[in-house]
């Protein structure tokens, strides 16, 4: 699977989860010259606190596009160490 947004591979690996239709992929599949630091958060009754990164490709940012579960509850524990993307970038295969 590949994430990419801008024109530009942000993910890939082989190994991702799905949850909620979303595909989880390792945080080392990221390519960190693209991620920037966000301090938004929210809350999911069932996976925990998620944190999220912004995506900084081309001089154009992508606000909160990457999430991530830093400690999940025991149910979600499949995606400890995974990110999911949103906002416009393309997950495929």
């Amino acid at each position: 699977m590949k994430a990419t947004w801008n024109n530009t591979v942000i993910a890939e690996s082989d190994d991702t989860v799905v949850v909620e239709g979303n595909h989880y992929f390792p945080e080392s599949s990221l390519n960190r010259d693209y991620i920037t630091f966000s301090n938004h958060k929210t809350q999911c009754h069932w996976k925990g606190q998620a944190s999220y990164y912004s995506l900084i490709v081309n001089g154009e940012m992508n606000t909160d596009a990457v999430w991530y579960y830093a400690d999940p509850k025991p149910e979600a524990e499949s995606i400890r160490g995974r990110v999911a993307f949103w906002k416009g970038v393309k997950v495929a295969a």
